[in-house]
């Protein structure tokens, strides 16, 4: 059970203003990762401010993706990836990466994630959304916080 877990919150659209990563080795949490990015132009819909609450203030001296790109490179290349709702984040990375002219193929993943939606889905677990499983699964979460909905993610899929 070796895997990275990871979870973007957004701005706008597919552009991250936080990301949250959570390492696992041989079934146990080795490493977590989280940070602030700067949208372009530090841009936000009123709609993900309200999801989130992070704000514009929050990540006007925060780095841009392309500068914690290497952070997230390190901790997803060659490796196998979860996400609650794997395309969401999937697409999030892919399109940030093109954004900044950074080579998706450079990470060599599998084109679809491991998806934690799905395998509680086929499990009969209804509604799947991530505050759902994870009190069906006695889960510790503070939802939309890229970290704690990272690491919540990684518990899941130990759990699956």
């Amino acid at each position: 059970m070796t895997f990275t877990a990871i979870d973007f919150e957004t701005a706008t659209a597919f552009h991250p203003c936080s990301v949250g990563i959570v390492s696992v080795e041989n079934g146990i949490i080795v490493d977590e990762f989280v940070s602030l990015i700067k949208p372009p132009n530090n841009l936000y819909s009123p709609f993900t401010i309200q999801v989130h609450g992070i704000h514009p203030r929050d990540t006007i001296n925060a780095k841009s993706f392309a500068e914690v790109f290497p952070e997230i490179k390190k901790r997803l290349q060659n490796k196998i990836v979860v996400a609650h709702n794997e395309s969401f984040d999937r697409n999030v990375l892919c399109k940030s990466m093109a954004l900044y002219s950074l080579d998706y193929d450079d990470l060599n993943l599998a084109s679809r994630w491991e998806c934690t939606v799905k395998i509680y889905k086929a499990k009969g677990l209804k509604p799947t959304k991530l505050s759902d499983c994870c009190r069906e699964m006695n889960i510790q979460l503070n939802h939309h916080e890229a970290l704690s909905d990272a690491r919540a993610c990684a518990k899941l899929y130990l759990l699956r």
